[in-house]
């Protein structure tokens, strides 16, 4: 029993000792702007998202579209790579502003990794 119980040890330790967190991610980059004009006016909030974990995964971004007084209007959660883990170094390019409603009064965006896997 012990046997079977360091074996078990020994499988999982290395898997946790490279789990990937939010700040294993950095979001570079970001460029902010309304594109159009009138009621065909939309956000656009583009930026890069780097893998700086030592192993392959996947991280969840959300933008908070703030007022001038730091109240948040909209958020939205958007994972940039899709299903597809990003290996060690490696980035992507997003605009997560396709997903929110363009509103005259934001004033400010804010970026974070808020959930991180490994597909």
């Amino acid at each position: 029993m012990k046997m079977l119980l360091a074996a078990t040890v020994l499988m999982v330790a290395p898997i946790a000792a490279h789990a990937c967190g939010a700040t294993d991610f950095a979001i570079q980059d970001v460029k902010v702007s309304a594109v159009g004009t009138g009621i065909a006016t939309r956000l656009s909030v583009k930026g890069k998202l780097v893998n700086n974990c030592a192993a392959a995964a996947a991280a969840q971004v959300r933008v908070d579209a703030k007022d001038g007084s730091g109240n948040v209007l909209a958020s939205k959660e958007g994972w940039p790579a899709g299903t597809t883990n990003l290996s060690p170094g490696q980035s992507v390019d997003f605009d997560m502003g396709r997903m929110l409603h363009y509103q005259a009064d934001m004033q400010s965006y804010s970026l974070s990794v808020v959930n991180v896997r490994a597909w």
